[in-house]
């Protein structure tokens, strides 16, 4: 699988984990996905911000400690023209290939998504650096 995939992956995982507290659909600019992560307002978003394990948390509706295609498509809402399905999602993050994502799967995602797009190095993501991974295929 294309490490692109997976990557992409990442920044529906830090985004949507953003809105556990209001559940929302997932802003469709770079500018409002950031303002969203960006919760204590610093014009930067940090790795704590960025939380996979938030994510999952929002995304397991069920609580069973296993994402499905469902759960992240209720979350997800609609998909947009050039956006990755729910399905593409799951199967990009699914590690072990079992159809669903664990915590630790999710965890994994946004790690390594927050990495690609941090391009200076700085353990922060700026908008510019956001928005150079939204939308990517």
């Amino acid at each position: 699988m294309m490490l692109a995939h997976r990557v992409a992956l990442l920044l529906l995982c830090g985004a949507v984990a953003a809105s556990v507290a209001a559940a929302q659909d997932l802003p469709a600019t770079a500018p409002d996905r950031f303002a969203m992560l960006d919760r204590n307002g610093d014009g930067k978003v940090s790795r704590d911000e960025y939380d996979g394990d938030a994510f999952f948390r929002l995304v397991d509706a069920d609580h069973n400690y296993r994402v499905s295609v469902e759960e992240v498509q209720a979350v997800l809402g609609p998909q947009r023209d050039g956006e990755f399905s729910a399905a593409e999602w799951v199967r990009i993050a699914d590690l072990n290939g079992d159809g669903e994502l664990s915590a630790e799967e999710m965890r994994r995602s946004s790690e390594m998504r927050f990495q690609t797009l941090d391009a200076n190095h700085d353990e922060n993501l700026e908008l510019s650096e956001l928005q150079m991974g939204i939308g990517r295929r």
